[in-house]
């Protein structure tokens, strides 16, 4: 009896997660918090914990984040993107995708990638590449990038849940950042050898003589620059000397000294992000009024209910039944360590949400004793399992805006333009996460 009650409350779990992923947004987190109902409700399970750290430091973070994109700081950092990718265009598909990655790094959301979209489309299709390429590696990167930045909603769940293994910010990105950089190097030169040359491509071409596709007129740095409002240099500079202070916090016990004995890395990004806000919207004249109006504000406000509902759900379900759970994935892991990497992978391809699968599968992972803490944070990195499917934003924006046709979802769903560099890139950012956690001793 006990276990079909486990397993219809499983089917409950599982039925809310893929309701709220064909409802999108904030439906997955709103689904979540269904399922939670249900099981406390139907099943009288008692009620999971909610992940309060992982929500204020997201808070904290989009709020500096939207006051940043409300004084013109984001499409700053796009014009010297742009920039850097338009100086190279013959090695747009390495340099493009390395960009996206620092960018993502900086501002800690996927969205900064959006307006690199048509960039990296309009450099590579005048340098004659397929855009196929540079597009496909970029995506993947920016999912690389969320694991590597200090002030990322998946970070932020990350780094309150690792604390209890003696890991804090600066070990994980000491594995994520180099891993991550290895694997987008890879994923290039693989992408580089991927479908016919543009000349060749008779989709291409077909469009060509169609005059489906026309040829980008590139707007001059100067001019992109000129039309900024005049405080978005200092806002993005503010930003970035905030996430640089809450790396040197981590990594130089100067800076940590000036945290009061017991406070944590999580309220010290939290306080400083909040700062950071405040140094912006008084330095740069921001009226708070159009902060809520901006869309790093609103998708990170869809993050933090996703988050909230499916971590819930997750939680009451495991909490439950903590014991087989852990038994189970345990199991696994200690005939084939790398099952756990493949969990996470699989988690993050049903929900979608990066902060979301951190707060669902880490937990199971940190109660194993077979797995040390810094093979963990390696093989987190699998949460690139978001792109499996082709239904991300900048998936489905990067197939929409390449106009050859090149970018594509494909005729079986799966074979999309995707496949190859996340297949490619997570198993490297994985296995050299893992290496470096064994050098730099984060096992024990």
């Amino acid at each position: 009896m006990d276990g079909l009650l486990i397993v219809l409350q499983l089917l409950v779990v599982l039925a809310a997660i893929v309701l709220g992923v064909r409802m999108g947004g904030m439906g997955l987190g709103i689904w979540g918090a269904v399922g939670v109902a249900v099981l406390v409700f139907v099943f009288r399970l008692a009620p999971g914990d909610t992940p309060v750290n992982a929500i204020l430091i997201i808070l904290a973070v989009i709020t500096a984040a939207a006051v940043m994109q409300a004084a013109g700081g984001i499409d700053y950092l796009v014009t010297v993107a742009a920039r850097i990718i338009r100086a190279n265009p013959r090695q747009v598909t390495l340099i493009a995708p390395l960009v996206s990655f620092a960018f993502v790094v900086g501002a800690g959301t996927s969205n900064v990638f959006f307006p690199l979209i048509p960039v990296i489309y309009e450099v590579s299709h005048s340098a004659g590449v397929r855009p196929e390429r540079p597009l496909g590696v970029s995506v993947i990167a920016t999912g690389l990038g969320i694991t590597a930045s200090p002030v990322s909603a998946a970070m932020a769940a990350m780094i309150a849940l690792t604390a209890s293994r003696g890991l804090g910010l600066n070990q994980i990105l000491a594995i994520t950042i180099p891993s991550s950089l290895a694997a987008i190097v890879v994923a290039a030169l693989v992408s580089m050898r991927l479908g016919k040359d543009l000349a060749d491509d008779p989709l291409y071409q077909a469009r060509l003589k169609q005059g489906l596709v026309k040829k980008a007129r590139p707007l001059s740095d100067s001019a992109a620059e000129a039309a900024l409002p005049a405080g978005a240099r200092r806002s993005a500079f503010i930003f970035l000397a905030g996430v640089v202070v809450v790396v040197l916090i981590g990594a130089v016990p100067w800076f940590n000294a000036i945290l009061p004995e017991g406070t944590d890395m999580t309220i010290a990004i939290q306080l400083i992000m909040f700062l950071v806000a405040l140094a912006i919207l008084i330095s740069c004249n921001v009226k708070v009024a159009t902060v809520f109006e901006q869309p790093v504000f609103s998708s990170g406000v869809t993050a933090l209910i996703a988050l909230l509902g499916i971590a819930w759900l997750a939680n009451t379900f495991i909490a439950a039944h903590l014991e087989r759970v852990v038994g189970l994935l345990g199991g696994a892991v200690s005939a084939a360590p790398l099952a756990f990497a493949l969990a996470v992978f699989i988690v993050a391809a049903l929900t979608t949400s990066q902060s979301a699968t951190t707060n669902t599968i880490v937990p199971m992972g940190l109660a194993l004793s077979a797995l040390g803490a810094g093979s963990i944070v390696a093989m987190w990195q699998a949460v690139t399992g978001v792109f499996f499917l082709p239904a991300n934003g900048p998936q489905l924006a990067a197939v929409a805006l390449d106009l050859t046709g090149s970018t594509r979802i494909g005729g079986y769903v799966l074979n999309h333009s995707f496949m190859v560099p996340l297949l490619v890139s997570t198993p490297v950012a994985v296995g050299v996460g893992m290496l470096l956690a064994q050098v730099f001793g984060f096992n024990g």
